[in-house]
């Protein structure tokens, strides 16, 4: 069991740390283009909100927030954004069970424009106390990716750094191919796996040193690696526990209306793993597909966390409002049985 769910968290934990990289690649390559967004009617603020915590992972939160801090959008534009996201889950959840996650950002999508519409007209143009996100880096300084001059130097005089996440990169690749994680057969998500894997394996050894140093290596590896495999180890290995010495799937399917209320309480964690629990439940077919959406409406990882430092008000407002529709959208859910 412990080899099984072992396997099954290094697969999880590899592609979510790629996707995070090649995000973290887009980013820095594209940096500059958010602030030429020109928000002049309302309507796209929702959909650009929308947009932004639609992005796997907390970079879309946190531009929101920063958005919403200087002004650029309103309260009801960062609550659909936060609705939106599902933090470093969404990765997971694509990892696990892809078809349902993709179903399940497009209903978060629509749910947090129809949420952000709502707030601003039952609050009109109130706002909390503005704050400032002092020390919080967005990466804006531009980043020449590929300097082809250079890149033969580089891997002459390799980093440590560069030669550990090549290291892995690598590792990732032949374990995928050879079937130690993942899909044992070819298929669409091993191909995808293998493709993906490769183009982690590009980006690390082509960015300059800086990129690596403070994007890949000090952003990604050492702050979200760590936590995300051992949140869904942990949960994983609870949840296997669980249930080959209780019986649980019996215990849930007789109190889902507590279990949905858990759920969004736990969402209202700012931070992302305690809602893996709710993922891990899902694909192993012990909670329903509303509770899911319940929970991942509520909960926002740590795209929160900036607004937590700098504004309680307005923290609290935004995860009270997330908290009743995320029970709203799951009570629905349950009485129609999805």
């Amino acid at each position: 069991m412990l080899i099984h769910i072992l396997k099954q968290a290094l697969m999880i934990t590899a592609f979510v740390f790629i996707m995070m990289l090649v995000i973290e690649y887009l980013n820095v390559q594209t940096r500059g283009n958010w602030q030429k967004v020109l928000l002049k009617r309302k309507w796209t603020q929702y959909v650009f909100g929308a947009l932004l915590g639609a992005i796997p992972g907390c970079l879309g939160a946190f531009v929101t927030v920063t958005l919403y801090s200087h002004k650029i959008i309103s309260l009801g534009a960062l609550v659909a954004a936060m609705i939106a996201t599902s933090g470093d889950e969404s990765f997971v959840m694509l990892a696990m069970f892809p078809g349902k996650a993709i179903l399940l950002t497009g209903i978060l999508f629509i749910v947090a424009i129809l949420a952000g519409i709502i707030t601003d007209l039952v609050l009109g143009e109130k706002r909390s106390k503005v704050f400032e996100c002092k020390g919080f880096s967005l990466h804006e300084e531009y980043c020449e990716c590929f300097p082809r001059g250079e890149i033969v130097r580089q891997l002459r005089q390799c980093s440590l750094q560069r030669f550990l996440l090549m290291t892995f990169m690598v590792l990732a690749i032949i374990m995928v191919g050879s079937g130690v994680i993942g899909p044992e057969k070819w298929n669409w998500i091993r191909s995808t796996l293998f493709i993906v894997s490769s183009v982690g394996l590009f980006i690390v050894a082509t960015v300059p040193e800086h990129f690596l140093e403070e994007h890949l290596w000090s952003h990604v590896a050492k702050k979200h690696v760590p936590n995300i495999f051992l949140w869904t180890f942990g949960a994983l290995l609870v949840m296997a526990i669980l249930i080959e010495h209780f019986n649980l799937e019996s215990w849930i399917q007789q109190s889902q209306v507590l279990i949905l209320f858990i759920a969004c309480l736990v969402g209202l964690i700012p931070e992302s793993g305690p809602h893996m629990i709710f993922v891990t439940l899902f694909a192993q077919g012990m909670i329903p597909f509303s509770i899911l959406a319940a929970s991942s409406i509520v909960q926002d990882g740590h795209g929160m966390l900036p607004l937590l430092a700098h504004s309680r008000k307005a923290f609290i407002g935004v995860k009270i409002i997330n908290l009743m529709f995320g029970l709203a959208v799951g009570l629905i859910g349950l009485l129609v049985r999805l």
